[in-house]
């Protein structure tokens, strides 16, 4: 069963600069593009910071996530960090769910999940890493064999034996081949997408000079084989994607609609492409998604789904 719900934005950013308030009678594209333009300041900054590779050291031991609640830097504006804890008492919500492991985008790096990564470790998250591929990595399954040996890592030095994994735009295809095509689905728990191109992106015609430019576009090899049959795959799937991303074309093309796999989209309103892994309450209703502890196919019988009653 496939759901779509939508997050129903308010009016302050998560990346806690730029508040919509201050453009109040601005058209939603003029305040999507300004959103684009604060989380690609951001993110340029931030860039040097996440070159390098992240070690898998053994993971920290209980409550050494609480110092940083307590610090709590770049807090949303206006105190809304109880709107972005579940219920307003989410420091523990991560309490029992496996490592998470964040993917970036295409010519990105893992300082874009800095945000977010933040958001999960106040609300009790202990154990998270973040992968980096090569900038001039050009094809998606030579990204996913290096992201499974990363899985391993990860596993390893955690003694975990599944993980979750959020991917943006392309890490969450390369995260999501992987989990479908590579027998990934016995280490991914929960993928969560965050603007992927489940069924691949016409935008940019000029830019398909590169090669997994090429494999990104709806009739490549690569969005075949996501397209083929695969029955038995354990791994839950959640695409969030906006409706003002401009990076997707058409923007349905970041749902998630295939047969034979646990999947639902959840729609998000208002929000560009460079914006999703950087607001406070796509942050929000990814904790929740990670939360959730749905059970999966093969591990428990009596799987119920979640309707669209659930607030976002």
């Amino acid at each position: 069963m496939r759901v779509t719900r939508a997050l129903p934005f308010q009016s302050a950013s998560f990346l806690g600069a730029l508040p919509l308030s201050l453009i109040p009678f601005a058209p939603r594209e003029l305040r999507a593009a300004a959103l684009e333009a604060a989380s690609l300041a951001s993110r340029t900054l931030l860039y040097p910071a996440g070159m390098a590779q992240e070690r898998c050291a053994p993971a920290p031991p209980a409550g050494a996530g609480e110092e940083d609640e307590r610090v709590c830097p770049g807090s949303p504006p206006g105190g809304r960090r109880g709107k972005e804890s579940a219920g307003g008492s989410g420091s523990r919500e991560g309490e029992g769910c496996p490592p998470v492991l964040l993917l970036h985008g295409f010519i990105d790096n893992r300082s874009v999940f800095t945000l977010l990564r933040r958001s999960l470790v106040r609300n009790g998250w202990r154990d998270i890493r973040a992968f980096n591929y090569s900038p001039l990595t050009c094809d998606v399954r030579c990204a996913a064999e290096r992201l499974a040996e990363y899985v391993e890592e990860v596993c390893e030095s955690t003694g975990s034996r599944r993980i979750d994994v959020v991917g943006h735009s392309l890490g969450g295809l390369i995260a999501r081949h992987y989990a479908q095509r590579m027998g990934g689905d016995a280490r991914v728990r929960t993928l969560v997408t965050l603007g992927t191109p489940h069924s691949g992106t016409r935008v940019a015609p000029l830019m398909s000079a590169h090669p997994i430019v090429r494999q990104l576009r709806p009739d490549s090899d690569v969005i075949g084989e996501l397209a083929a049959p695969a029955p038995g795959c354990r791994t839950r799937f959640v695409a969030f994607w906006s409706d003002l991303d401009q990076l997707m074309v058409p923007v349905e093309t970041a749902r998630l609609d295939h047969p034979d796999l646990d999947s639902r989209s959840v729609r998000v309103s208002g929000l560009g492409h460079l914006t999703l892994p950087a607001h406070w309450e796509v942050a929000a209703g990814v904790r929740r998604e990670l939360a959730a502890g749905a059970p999966h196919r093969g591990e428990r019988a009596g799987r119920t789904e979640r309707g669209s009653s659930g607030a976002a």
